[in-house]
C-alpha cells in the first residue's frame, strides 16, 4: 500500500512544510505554497538507475575518455554551448510562449539527424501530425528523426530503451508526468522527479538531452529552482515577438562560458543565425538626431555595438515619469541623480525615457556614460557626432571609472567604421599603439569632461 500525506510545497524553491503560510521561509516569496500529496513506497524510487554502483577513485587513476563535442552545424549555437554539445549532457531551454523554442529544437534535430545520429523528439504538447507539419515547413525530413507524442514517463522510457537515441528532446518538461505521483503535471514534485529521471538517463546511457521549460509571468523558468541546479546548461530564449530577432543567453554552462549570447532572426524558414549583431542593431539607426548614442557592450566573449536612445520632455503632471526599456530602472534613477547633483541638470519637471534599440537587455555598468550623454543630448536638443562611441562606468561622485576588456570594445567600433571613442582616462594606459592609429581615443576623468567633448 502507498502511504500518502498532504504537504504544502513552495513553487519557487521546493521548500515543504505541513501548513500553509503566506511567505516562504526559504526564498521569502509570497503566495507560492501549493498543496501536494507526498507518498512513500517500498520499491525503488527512480525508474532510471545506474547498472553498477560507483566506487571511489583517485583522480590520477581516472582515465579520460575520448572527449568530443557534437556539432549542431549552427556556428552561433555551437559557440553558445562552448564549442558544441557534450554527449550525456542535460540542457534546459526556457522562453516565453511563441518565442521559437520548438522551432529551434526541430532545426537542431535535423542537423543532428543529417550527421547520422538518432534523434527522438518527444512532442508532448502536440500530436505527432501537428509537429510533422512544422517539420515539413522547416525541411526536417531525415530518416533518423523520430517523433513521439507521449506524456507518461514510463512509456517514454520504454521507447528510449528500445530506440537508444543519441539525442533526446522533451517538449516540454511541464507536460510530462509520472503516474506514481498523485500531483498534477507541472507541479513542483513532478518537475523535480522528472528532471532527476532524465538526468539519470542522460548520464547512464550517454544521451544528450534537451528539456524545454515554460516560464512564469516574471520571465523565470517555471518550477522549483532545483531544476536549474540539476541540469548542466541553462539557456534563456528572449526577444520581442513583434520583432524578428531572438536572443539566446547562456545563464549556466558547466562545459563553457556563461553570459554568452547567440542572435537569431525569425523568418518563414525558421530561425536564421546572425553572425554580425552590431550591423543588425545599427542598420535602422537615424544619424544626426538628439538623444542617440552608440555604446560598445560586452555579451559573453564578443563585443556588440548598440544604440541607446533617450527622450527628455516637459512633464504635464506634478510628478515626473522615469521609464526605461532594456536597462535597469534603478540604475537609470541613479544616473539621473548624478546629473542633477553634479552637473546641475534640472530634470525634476521633465519626463525621462531611455531605451536600448533592438530589444536588447544590458546590465553591465559600462553603459552608464553613454546613457547620461544620451539624456544630456535630448535635454539640450543637441546632436552627438554619429561617428563617436561612448564607454564608461559612472560613480556617485560623477567620476568615470574604468571598464574591462576595453580593447575588444574599441576593435568592434573600428570594425564598424567609427572614428572617435570617448572612454575612461584610466583605460588608456594598456591600449596598444595600433588602435591609436585607427581611431581617435579621448580619455576623460569626470562626466563634465565628456559633456564638454560631445556637447560643447
Amino acid at each position: 500500500m502507498v502511504k500518502q500525506k498532504t504537504v504544502w510545497s513552495c513553487s519557487e524553491c521546493g521548500h515543504k512544510q505541513p501548513k500553509w503560510v503566506g511567505s516562504c521561509s526559504a526564498c521569502q516569496k509570497w503566495n507560492t505554497y501549493v498543496q501536494e500529496i507526498e507518498f512513500s513506497e517500498k520499491n525503488t524510487r527512480f525508474e532510471s538507475k545506474p547498472t553498477m554502483a560507483a566506487k571511489p577513485q583517485r583522480v590520477t587513476e581516472i582515465k579520460g575518455l575520448d572527449f568530443r563535442r557534437l556539432s549542431t552545424k549552427m556556428v552561433e549555437f555551437d559557440r553558445l554551448l562552448g564549442g558544441g554539445l557534450v554527449p550525456g549532457s542535460l540542457t534546459l531551454i526556457g522562453g516565453d510562449p511563441g518565442i521559437g523554442k520548438s522551432t529551434l529544437m526541430l532545426q537542431i534535430s535535423q542537423k543532428f539527424a543529417e550527421q547520422g545520429l538518432t534523434v527522438l523528439y518527444v512532442c508532448g504538447e502536440e500530436s505527432a501530425e501537428q509537429t510533422s507539419l512544422r517539420a515539413l515547413r522547416l525541411m526536417a525530413n531525415s530518416e533518423n528523426l523520430y517523433l513521439l507524442s507521449e506524456t507518461l514517463f514510463t512509456n517514454i522510457k520504454l521507447h528510449i530503451d528500445q530506440l537508444k537515441p543519441d539525442v533526446l528532446i522533451v517538449d516540454s518538461i511541464q507536460i510530462v508526468y509520472k503516474n506514481e505521483i498523485p500531483s498534477a503535471p507541472g507541479s513542483v514534485t513532478q518537475v523535480r522527479e522528472l528532471a532527476t529521471e532524465f538526468m539519470h538517463l542522460s548520464k547512464g546511457m550517454g544521451i544528450s538531452t534537451f528539456l524545454i521549460g515554460h516560464v512564469t509571468k516574471s520571465g523565470e523558468i517555471a518550477g522549483p529552482k532545483v531544476l536549474e541546479h540539476i541540469v548542466d546548461t541553462v539557456l534563456d530564449f528572449e526577444g520581442d515577438k513583434q520583432h524578428g530577432y531572438r536572443l539566446m543567453r547562456a545563464v549556466k554552462n558547466r562545459f563553457g562560458p556563461t553570459d554568452e549570447i547567440a542572435l537569431f532572426q525569425m523568418n518563414t524558414e525558421g530561425l536564421r543565425e546572425v553572425s554580425n549583431p552590431s550591423e543588425i542593431f545599427l542598420q535602422e539607426r537615424i544619424k544626426e538626431v538628439s538623444g542617440s548614442v552608440i555604446i560598445p557592450t560586452i555579451e559573453g566573449s564578443r563585443a556588440i555595438l548598440v544604440e541607446v536612445q533617450a527622450l527628455v520632455a516637459p512633464s504635464s503632471f506634478a510628478t515626473s515619469t522615469r521609464r526605461s526599456s532594456g536597462l535597469d530602472q534603478n540604475r537609470l534613477a541613479l544616473l539621473l541623480a548624478v546629473l542633477e547633483k553634479r552637473m546641475g541638470f534640472q530634470l525634476y519637471h521633465n519626463d525621462v525615457f531611455v531605451s536600448i534599440a533592438g530589444g536588447m537587455k544590458i546590465f553591465e555598468p559600462a553603459i552608464d556614460l553613454g546613457v547620461m550623454m544620451a539624456i544630456s543630448s535630448s535635454f539640450w536638443n543637441k546632436t552627438i557626432d554619429s561617428e563617436t562611441v561612448v564607454i564608461g562606468e559612472v560613480g556617485l561622485g560623477g567620476e568615470v571609472r574604468s571598464v574591462p576588456r576595453i580593447e575588444s570594445r574599441i576593435k568592434e567600433a573600428v570594425h564598424m567604421g567609427f572614428k572617435r571613442c570617448i572612454m575612461p582616462q584610466r583605460n588608456l594606459k594598456g591600449i596598444s599603439k595600433e588602435l591609436f592609429e585607427k581611431i581617435e581615443l579621448v580619455g576623460i576623468d569626470v562626466v563634465e569632461d565628456a559633456i564638454h567633448a560631445l556637447l560643447p
